[in-house]
């Protein structure tokens, strides 16, 4: 063989090795819930003890599939069961099992007379899969409201 013909063929093979797709890099696993959420939740766990000034409702959530980003507020309702005000929310993941969560705000923030409620909703990947049924808060107290249980949302 002539070395023009073994110089060519040589060329021709090292373009075809060097042209052909590198294997990509499998994607990573998906994250059960975003790192935002987890490291809120991770807070809201270490509050630590209660101050003076505020006051807390406590108890436990029912219903909560894992991985689930759980949204809880205490919220100022108008007439027309509109939310007016935040006076305090949380953040907790859920792991399919009874979920206990503290829920700390101001008292002086709560306004006398007005409806006031703690509402709740769960969502997966996005997208709102449970609710919490109204729990009306009539006094801003340290309350323990015990066993709540989530809902199918609609």
């Amino acid at each position: 063989m002539p070395l023009r013909s073994i110089v060519l063929l040589s060329l021709f093979s090292l373009l075809m090795a060097c042209s052909s797709d590198a294997p990509k890099p499998a994607p990573p696993a998906p994250a059960p819930a975003p790192k935002q959420a987890q490291e809120k939740a991770r807070q809201a766990a270490e509050l630590g003890p209660l101050p003076a000034y505020q006051r807390e409702l406590s108890g436990t959530l029912q219903g909560v599939p894992a991985g689930a980003e759980v949204e809880l507020a205490l919220l100022v309702i108008d007439d027309k069961d509109r939310p007016q005000q935040l006076l305090a929310s949380s953040s907790l993941i859920g792991t399919n099992q009874a979920l206990p969560f503290h829920l700390r705000f101001n008292p002086e923030a709560f306004p006398v007379g007005a409806r006031v409620e703690l509402r709740g909703r769960a969502s997966q990947s996005g997208q709102l899969i449970l609710h919490l049924p109204e729990q009306r808060i009539s006094q801003p107290t340290t309350q323990a409201l015990g066993v709540l249980q989530f809902v199918k949302a609609p």
